[in-house]
């Protein structure tokens, strides 16, 4: 054993392990509790506080929930339940308002006597909102009395429980914080489009609740109020998106079943777990499906998710097997041709969430893919019998997008890779990386081939391969009708074809071939458009890659600003103008102005654009797919009306307009 060896050996000792106190914890790694300090973290803190209210509505005891951004971005949350009960907790000593705020995994959500279900994070949400903020206060309204709490500094009481007035006919909960900057260092200003798609999206997952949202900065209200509820959600989908209906009513289905899950003492104990299910078939080729877990979205779906697509599959082929529609009594219709055209909303209320991963992305329940399959399946079996026009579309609709897959097989075997370390398949544009370990490796995805020449001389051929694209990939928003013709495409195909994941239902991850995939376009109109042309390809073919943080968007510079032996690139006007004044004014600045990455030799593309250690990406992040879906929809689909419509309302925000 070296020196070295012996040295680090002997430093490690008891004194070394430390055990940090809750606030200490959440204020030191926030991120392990609302996933970044972001504006995303931000937000969240809201979401948390919303969450227990709406767990009181789901209880049954809170019809209004009112959400208020003051002009200095201070959150108050009121509702209309039960109020936090305010007496001395037995387990803590304390009031169980300072319980609430103050200890991790303190609250109503771990006893089926207050809440069956729950969305809050197990627990900890609201004490770690008060460790987040600069100042929290809570006033509870119960038996006639305000009793008050104030927190400051990240959650030390500055102000006892106490019971400041009393005479108050209602009962209910308010709190008031604001996000400490010490914490949130990017921001600590309030989005109003976020907020309020938020709350409109828990107005419809909770049925007949009233949630008003009013920023006062703008001095703007709105309120949201769903007794259709999901079933509103999925006409509302479709109307935004412009989709026409294929019948006029949504397809609405719900129920419950009872399952054993333990207590906190081991001893086990029954517990409801309650679905919602809401659907529509339209005129479209897509399919939309939004699924949540005690009203959190489960972006990447999961078990409840698997077990409505099991069973739509199934009563649809009985169906038509039964009624004999298709030609070859054989064969079946695939599972993802009964999604064509499918606008769903599946909600499901369960007692004992299991999720994969810390996001509470994906769930992972086995008995929710039972109890779905079952009580889904169950209710559209009678629909279809009592609906059989209805019934008859669904099918023919089905076998129509079964037709159109077929078609679309060649194609689409041009695009498989035989492995992802297997270079024969792969397109000769492609200029491929030497390592094979995907973990390090990068695609470059380059406009033209001019650019794509800089790009190959000037890389890491270690680390980064380069595939150059000859002008503009097809529109596929608009080609949705036509997958053959998707497939077709060349350049589309060599992307599938060097990604090695495949695409659709075949898509899998673990087969990448790069965990970093950039998107380098010229800084102009017809490079702004193929990157969104390109960034719709890989939102509806292959949205796992944005999921998981694989997709990216090069930053190449705006401006090479020269002065004597002063060399700087700038990538935007601001700095161009600070760069100037920096200068020294009695010599003459030149000014290149880059219009095209071809303009770049390969030194100059490698060290503004692909060095890792100076380039600047941008991560490509879905925060809300419900939104990114309407704006690929609107901007790239088939109808004009709304796009035009957008162009009209937001012109007068361009500042950078090339001609």
């Amino acid at each position: 054993m070296n020196d070295i060896e012996l040295m680090n050996q002997s430093s490690y000792s008891d004194k070394d392990i430390h055990a940090l106190e809750d606030r200490e914890a959440v204020r030191l790694r926030p991120g392990m509790y609302i996933g970044a300090t972001t504006s995303k973290g931000l937000h969240h803190l809201v979401w948390e506080i919303i969450d227990n209210s709406i767990d009181e509505a789901i209880a049954g005891y809170c019809t209004e929930i009112n959400l208020i951004v003051s002009k200095d971005n201070e959150i108050t949350i009121k509702d209309n339940g039960r109020g936090i009960p305010t007496g001395i907790n037995n387990e803590t000593n304390i009031s169980t308002i300072e319980t609430v705020f103050t200890v991790l995994h303190a609250g109503g959500k771990f006893d089926s006597k207050v809440y069956n279900t729950s969305g809050g994070l197990h627990g900890v949400g609201a004490t770690v909102v008060n460790y987040l903020s600069s100042y929290l206060e809570v006033n509870v309204f119960r038996e006639g009395n305000r009793h008050y709490i104030r927190f400051e500094d990240g959650g030390k009481t500055t102000h006892p429980l106490s019971i400041i007035d009393s005479g108050y006919d209602f009962t209910g909960t308010e709190v008031k914080f604001k996000p400490d900057k010490e914490i949130f260092i990017d921001t600590t200003e309030f989005d109003y489009d976020i907020l309020k798609r938020r709350i409109r999206q828990m107005a419809f997952l909770t049925r007949g609740l009233k949630l008003t949202i009013k920023d006062e900065r703008t001095d703007t209200y709105e309120e949201f109020k769903y007794d259709g509820g999901i079933k509103e959600y999925v006409t509302f989908i479709d109307d935004t998106n412009k989709r026409s209906p294929l019948f006029e009513n949504v397809i609405y289905c719900e129920g419950s079943e009872l399952i054993s899950i333990p207590n906190p003492d081991g001893s086990l104990r029954e517990a409801s777990v309650e679905v919602e299910i809401a659907f529509h078939y339209n005129k479209s080729y897509e399919s939309t499906i939004f699924s949540y877990c005690n009203n959190i979205s489960t972006t990447e779906h999961g078990t409840h998710v698997d077990g409505f697509r099991m069973a739509l599959a199934r009563v649809i082929n009985n169906y038509a097997k039964k009624n004999n529609l298709l030609k070859n009594k054989d064969e079946s219709i695939g599972q993802a041709d009964t999604l064509e055209g499918l606008t769903a909303i599946i909600s499901i209320r369960h007692p004992n969430p299991i999720y994969e991963g810390q996001t509470k992305a994906k769930l992972g329940n086995s008995d929710a893919r039972q109890i779905i399959s079952k009580i889904f399946g169950h209710s559209l079996h009678e629909f279809m019998l009592e609906n059989p026009n209805v019934s008859k579309m669904i099918v023919e609709k089905s076998i129509s997008a079964q037709l159109a897959r077929k078609a679309a097989e060649s194609a689409r075997n041009a695009t498989r890779r035989k492995s992802a370390l297997e270079s024969s398949s792969l397109p000769g544009k492609l200029a491929d990386c030497s390592s094979k370990v995907a973990e390090e490796c990068e695609l470059y995805i380059v406009e033209g081939n001019s650019a794509g020449g800089s790009a190959k001389q000037g890389r890491d051929s270690n680390t980064q391969a380069i595939l150059p694209l000859r002008g503009k990939i097809l529109n596929v928003e608009k080609a949705k009708s036509r997958i053959d013709r998707i497939y077709g495409n060349e350049e589309i195909r060599s992307m599938i074809t060097a990604l090695g994941t495949g695409v659709e239902d075949e898509f899998d991850i673990k087969k990448a071939r790069y965990h970093k995939i950039v998107i380098m376009t010229d800084a102009d109109v017809d490079g702004s458009h193929i990157k969104t042309l390109m960034l719709t390809f890989f939102y509806r073919f292959m949205p796992e890659l944005i999921l998981n943080g694989y997709l990216y968007i090069a930053q190449p510079p705006l401006f090479k600003v020269e002065q004597g032996k002063k060399l700087e690139y700038v990538y935007d006007e601001k700095k161009l103008e600070e760069i100037k004044q920096v200068f020294n004014e009695n010599q003459k600045i030149n000014i290149q102005r880059y219009k095209g990455l071809g303009e770049m030799n390969p030194e100059q593309l490698w060290e503004t654009t692909m060095n890792p250690e100076h380039r600047i990406l941008l991560k490509v992040d879905i925060d809300d797919a419900e939104e990114a879906s309407e704006v690929f929809s609107m901007l790239m689909g088939e109808e004009v009306a709304p796009r035009k419509e957008f162009i009209q309302n937001n012109a007068q925000y361009v500042t950078n307009l090339d001609i």
